[in-house]
Protein backbone atom coordinates (compact mmCIF):
# COMPACT_ATOMS: atom_id res chain seq x y z
CA UNK A 1 0.00 0.00 0.00
CA UNK A 2 1.09 3.57 -0.60
CA UNK A 3 2.67 5.78 2.02
CA UNK A 4 0.54 8.65 0.65
CA UNK A 5 -3.07 9.33 1.72
CA UNK A 6 -5.82 8.07 -0.58
CA UNK A 7 -7.54 10.91 -2.45
CA UNK A 8 -10.15 8.90 -4.34
CA UNK A 9 -11.39 5.33 -4.52
CA UNK A 10 -13.67 3.67 -7.05
CA UNK A 11 -14.84 0.15 -7.68
CA UNK A 12 -15.48 -1.42 -11.08
CA UNK A 13 -17.47 -4.64 -11.37
CA UNK A 14 -17.80 -7.20 -14.14
CA UNK A 15 -19.84 -10.31 -13.42
CA UNK A 16 -20.65 -11.24 -17.04
CA UNK A 17 -17.26 -11.63 -18.76
CA UNK A 18 -17.18 -10.31 -22.32
CA UNK A 19 -20.92 -10.45 -22.98
CA UNK A 20 -23.17 -8.42 -20.75
CA UNK A 21 -22.55 -5.41 -18.59
CA UNK A 22 -19.79 -3.90 -16.47
CA UNK A 23 -20.49 -1.15 -14.01
CA UNK A 24 -19.39 1.18 -11.29
CA UNK A 25 -21.86 0.84 -8.39
CA UNK A 26 -24.17 3.88 -8.34
CA UNK A 27 -22.51 5.17 -11.52
CA UNK A 28 -21.39 4.21 -15.00
CA UNK A 29 -22.89 1.13 -16.64
CA UNK A 30 -21.58 -0.09 -20.00
CA UNK A 31 -22.48 -2.96 -22.26
CA UNK A 32 -19.42 -5.13 -22.87
CA UNK A 33 -18.67 -7.35 -25.83
CA UNK A 34 -15.77 -9.13 -27.42
CA UNK A 35 -13.97 -7.05 -30.05
CA UNK A 36 -13.82 -10.23 -32.15
CA UNK A 37 -17.61 -10.54 -32.33
CA UNK A 38 -20.23 -8.28 -33.99
CA UNK A 39 -22.11 -7.81 -30.69
CA UNK A 40 -22.49 -4.14 -29.71
CA UNK A 41 -20.64 -3.03 -26.60
CA UNK A 42 -17.32 -1.74 -25.38
CA UNK A 43 -14.30 -3.89 -24.60
CA UNK A 44 -11.13 -3.78 -22.47
CA UNK A 45 -9.09 -2.41 -25.38
CA UNK A 46 -11.35 0.62 -25.72
CA UNK A 47 -11.49 1.21 -21.98
CA UNK A 48 -7.71 0.98 -21.68
CA UNK A 49 -7.27 3.42 -24.57
CA UNK A 50 -9.73 5.87 -23.04
CA UNK A 51 -8.07 5.62 -19.62
CA UNK A 52 -4.61 6.43 -20.99
CA UNK A 53 -5.79 9.15 -23.39
CA UNK A 54 -7.91 10.88 -20.76
CA UNK A 55 -5.44 10.71 -17.87
CA UNK A 56 -2.41 11.71 -19.95
CA UNK A 57 -4.22 14.59 -21.65
CA UNK A 58 -5.60 15.87 -18.33
CA UNK A 59 -2.03 15.85 -16.99
CA UNK A 60 -0.81 17.72 -20.08
CA UNK A 61 -3.64 20.23 -19.60
CA UNK A 62 -2.35 20.94 -16.08
CA UNK A 63 1.20 21.41 -17.43
CA UNK A 64 -0.06 23.77 -20.15
CA UNK A 65 -1.88 25.78 -17.47
CA UNK A 66 1.29 25.93 -15.34
CA UNK A 67 3.01 27.55 -18.35
CA UNK A 68 0.10 29.95 -19.06
CA UNK A 69 -0.70 28.16 -22.32
CA UNK A 70 -4.19 27.38 -23.62
CA UNK A 71 -5.14 23.73 -23.55
CA UNK A 72 -4.42 22.36 -27.02
CA UNK A 73 -2.82 18.98 -26.39
CA UNK A 74 -4.35 15.86 -27.86
CA UNK A 75 -3.69 12.20 -27.08
CA UNK A 76 -4.71 9.49 -29.54
CA UNK A 77 -4.24 6.02 -28.11
CA UNK A 78 -4.37 2.93 -30.31
CA UNK A 79 -4.70 -0.46 -28.65
CA UNK A 80 -4.04 -3.60 -30.68
CA UNK A 81 -4.71 -7.10 -29.47
CA UNK A 82 -2.59 -10.01 -30.68
CA UNK A 83 -2.07 -13.60 -29.68
CA UNK A 84 0.99 -14.57 -27.69
CA UNK A 85 2.18 -17.87 -26.25
CA UNK A 86 -0.20 -17.61 -23.26
CA UNK A 87 -3.32 -16.18 -24.94
CA UNK A 88 -3.63 -12.51 -25.83
CA UNK A 89 -1.55 -9.40 -25.39
CA UNK A 90 -2.26 -5.69 -25.85
CA UNK A 91 0.04 -3.34 -27.73
CA UNK A 92 -0.62 0.28 -26.79
CA UNK A 93 0.55 3.33 -28.74
CA UNK A 94 -0.23 6.83 -27.44
CA UNK A 95 0.53 9.61 -29.94
CA UNK A 96 0.63 13.06 -28.33
CA UNK A 97 0.27 16.42 -30.05
CA UNK A 98 1.08 19.70 -28.27
CA UNK A 99 0.80 22.28 -31.08
CA UNK A 100 1.31 25.51 -29.10
CA UNK A 101 5.00 24.87 -28.33
CA UNK A 102 8.14 23.82 -30.17
CA UNK A 103 9.24 20.17 -30.36
CA UNK A 104 11.84 20.25 -27.54
CA UNK A 105 9.34 21.90 -25.19
CA UNK A 106 6.61 19.43 -26.20
CA UNK A 107 8.96 16.52 -25.51
CA UNK A 108 9.90 17.98 -22.13
CA UNK A 109 6.24 18.44 -21.19
CA UNK A 110 5.44 14.91 -22.31
CA UNK A 111 8.27 13.55 -20.17
CA UNK A 112 6.86 15.41 -17.17
CA UNK A 113 3.34 14.20 -17.95
CA UNK A 114 4.49 10.57 -18.09
CA UNK A 115 6.02 10.99 -14.61
CA UNK A 116 2.81 12.53 -13.21
CA UNK A 117 -0.03 10.66 -14.95
CA UNK A 118 -1.13 7.66 -12.85
CA UNK A 119 -2.18 5.59 -15.87
CA UNK A 120 1.07 6.32 -17.73
CA UNK A 121 3.01 5.36 -14.60
CA UNK A 122 1.04 2.13 -14.37
CA UNK A 123 1.65 1.19 -18.01
CA UNK A 124 4.94 2.96 -18.69
CA UNK A 125 7.43 0.20 -17.93
CA UNK A 126 5.69 -2.28 -20.22
CA UNK A 127 7.55 -3.16 -23.40
CA UNK A 128 4.20 -3.27 -25.21
CA UNK A 129 3.36 0.39 -24.42
CA UNK A 130 4.72 3.35 -26.40
CA UNK A 131 4.01 6.98 -25.53
CA UNK A 132 5.48 9.54 -27.94
CA UNK A 133 5.00 12.83 -29.74
CA UNK A 134 3.02 12.38 -32.94
CA UNK A 135 4.87 12.83 -36.20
Amino acid sequence: MSEFPTLYTTTAVNEDGLTGQAYVPDGLKVAVASPLQPTPGTNPEQLLGLALSTCLNATLEAIEKEHQQPHQSRVVTTVKMARDQYGYQFFVDAAVTIPEVDQPTAQYWLTIAEQRCPVAKLLGDSTSVTIHLAD
